[in-house]
């Protein structure tokens, strides 16, 4: 008796545990930018770990115009979500990381579909860009999100904003 009760505690303990170690994190990133890689400042997310039916999540997603050229200043464009390589994700200012459930996993997806598969030219310099992409994210996973004007193309000085109004996070303000 004594060994069926070990043995099934030890079970409902390894399945607890499984269970406990279903996460996926997500990351909020900026990148400065850089003449030389003939990359622009840029605002991205990163997700990664494992949600309870065992499916591993390692992706990343950014909102971009589809070809950078002058007509990006003056008005939408057709748009892409940029899927960075890993030597990108390393030269990245990384501001914070906050862990989901799978169901908010799932409606950042769903956003980020949305965006993918919008109809005509749906990037806008001014109105929908990375940082507004990311902002659109971070409200999913419950963080306060504001606009600044004069944050609008400064990917990290908006995302040290962002971290500024939710000092839950407990980030620091990256130089």
């Amino acid at each position: 008796m004594v060994r069926i009760f070990r043995t099934f505690a030890l079970l409902v303990a390894l399945g607890w545990s499984s269970l406990a170690a279903a996460a996926v994190d997500i990351t909020f990133h900026s990148f400065n930018g850089s003449v030389i890689a003939g990359r622009y400042p840029h605002a991205f997310v990163s997700m990664e770990g494992t949600l309870e039916d065992g499916t591993v999540v390692k992706e990343n997603f950014g909102f971009s115009a589809k070809r950078t050229t002058l007509a990006v200043l003056n008005g939408p464009v057709e748009h892409t979500i940029l899927v960075e390589k890993e030597k990108w994700l390393t030269k990245t200012n990384r501001h914070f990381t906050i862990t989901m459930t799978d169901e908010k996993y799932r409606e950042v997806r769903a956003l980020v579909e949305a965006w993918r598969n919008a109809p005509g030219k749906y990037y806008d310099l001014e109105t929908r860009n990375c940082i507004h992409f990311v902002g659109e994210i971070g409200k999913i996973v419950g963080l306060e999100v504001v606009y600044p004007e004069k944050m609008m193309r400064r990917p990290k000085k908006w995302l040290n904003y962002i971290t500024g109004l939710n000092p839950r996070l407990g980030a620091e303000v990256i130089d």
